[in-house]
């Protein structure tokens, strides 16, 4: 029997389609590797998007951080949700916060 610790994590897969899938995706090149990332804006507008998943504190923790650290403007993070579709669950927030 293995203990809860050695569990691996749960993997759940999503699919997107036209500017939720492809709106803040940056391409690298990492040691000579393209590498797809998700811009800051994206990510916490995805934490909104997935909050039942990974739960709204996270997805605030998430928007706070972005906004402290200036990693990106309001008009990015405002501009992302709107891709994800998110916008009008995420604007009480985004208001508050800004």
């Amino acid at each position: 029997m293995r203990s809860s610790a050695c569990l691996a994590p749960t993997l759940e897969v999503v699919r997107a389609s036209g500017r939720a899938r492809e709106h803040g995706i940056e391409t690298r090149v990492i040691d000579g590797v393209k590498v797809r990332l998700t811009a800051p804006a994206k990510t916490v507008a995805n934490c909104f998007r997935f909050r039942r998943h990974v739960g709204i504190e996270v997805a605030l923790a998430a928007l706070k951080d972005d906004l402290r650290k200036r990693k990106g403007s309001i008009d990015a993070l405002v501009e992302a949700a709107r891709a994800d579709r998110i916008y009008s669950f995420m604007r009480p927030y985004l208001e508050a916060l800004a």
